[in-house]
């Protein structure tokens, strides 16, 4: 089976849906969404609990790791605030949690309809196991259901995580077969194992609370989770992003004044405002009696400020099946900032996770992947056929 389309967008996931609600809502153009799934959005539609993470309050390029010309292009051309409005048009209310994450209120299935909606038009067509692409203008798209011409494609096949929902790397074999430069997927946002001298951790499993990491540069407070593997957390799924290997630091009390501490009549493990069994555990861990604040000696003084203050090299990271998305993809050096089309093969696009950026936890791969998406879309639409 052949069929000539104008545009193909290979991915029915966030960033293929919103190109093809974009075009069908400026174009005439005959489009197919094309889907290894046998249901459209997947990974969104379990992101976040079911309930979706869209962006985030604060969205700008230091955010993400990646090209910063490239993301803060795709970001000018469809913001946060853009994102919202255009929800909002479609009945979306979103909520805020922690005062920073814009959730659904109810499920992802209201972004998900959302957008849907906004592709009616398209021919979606789903269990379609996309097995390559040849040729340019026309492309042809070769499916495990029949070939398929187009004189666009749009590759917006995300990443390599959750491959239970169908993640795959095509979207990178695609890249080589135009021999264009990839960056090979890895895990992001995910827990990070531990050396043996840190297996103390371990033993704290399910314990939760507020810190602060600093690696390669970067500063990130949020949640810190003690697990069975090692650490966890919303902290540090964003600080495995900018981790690669050597000495992250853990602030597992950034708001402490350790000079009023020290000034205290109580015991360490009660004066300190964490969980009991971790105070114990981190005394333990350092080599320092459970004692009253105010009697302890220079040497202990030295000892105790680690609670700000704890470096160490992480073993590895929970690995690609338990990652939220990967790093790598098609190299930004590639891609047009203005269009999101490959420099070197004119007509072939890549948008979203499949390409080399990637944001920190908290709607900001989501946010990349509908303003590329959009950035694609504009682009496609201001060609003719």
């Amino acid at each position: 089976m052949k069929i000539n389309y104008d545009v193909i967008i290979l991915g029915a996931g966030a960033g293929g849906l919103m190109c093809a609600a974009q075009l069908v809502e400026k174009t005439n153009f005959k489009i197919a969404v094309l889907e290894g799934n046998s249901r459209p959005a997947l990974k969104l539609k379990a992101s976040g609990g079911g309930k979706c993470n869209l962006t985030n309050v604060e969205v700008d390029a230091s955010h993400f790791l990646g090209d910063a010309d490239l993301v803060s292009h795709a970001l000018s051309v469809f913001s946060k605030e853009e994102l919202l409005k255009y929800f909002h048009r479609g009945g979306l209310r979103p909520v805020i949690r922690k005062e920073r994450y814009y959730f659904c209120p109810q499920s992802s299935d209201e972004v998900i309809s959302i957008l849907l909606g906004g592709s009616q038009g398209c021919d979606l067509l789903l269990g379609h196991k996309i097995l390559g692409v040849e040729g340019t203008s026309p492309f042809m798209i070769s499916t495990d259901k029949g070939k398929f011409t187009a004189n666009r494609v749009v590759v917006a096949t995300g990443g390599g995580s959750y491959k239970e929902l169908g993640a795959s790397d095509i979207g990178l074999k695609i890249a080589h077969e135009y021999a264009l430069k990839t960056v090979p997927f890895s895990p992001a946002l995910v827990g990070l194992t531990l050396q043996p001298k840190e297996f103390w951790m371990k033993e704290l499993s399910g314990i939760s609370f507020p810190a602060r990491i600093r690696v390669a540069g970067k500063v990130l407070d949020e949640d810190l989770l003690f697990a069975h593997k090692g650490i966890s957390g919303p902290v540090v799924l964003s600080a495995s992003l900018y981790w690669h290997k050597g000495e992250i630091t853990l602030n597992f009390c950034p708001d402490l004044e350790m000079e009023k501490l020290l000034s205290e009549k109580k015991l360490i493990s009660s004066a300190l405002p964490l969980p009991k069994r971790f105070t114990k555990a981190f005394l333990d861990a350092i080599g320092l009696d459970d004692k009253a604040c105010n009697r302890l000696n220079g040497d202990e003084h030295d000892k105790l400020k680690r609670i700000q203050n704890y470096s160490f090299a992480p073993s590895g990271t929970f690995g690609l099946s338990k990652a939220e998305v990967c790093r790598g993809g098609v190299a930004c050096s590639e891609i047009d900032s203005s269009t999101m089309e490959s420099h070197a093969v004119k007509g072939l696009y890549f948008i979203g996770e499949t390409v080399d950026v990637t944001g920190e936890l908290g709607g900001y791969n989501f946010q990349w992947a509908f303003s590329s998406a959009v950035v694609c879309a504009l682009a496609i639409a201001n060609k003719e056929t």
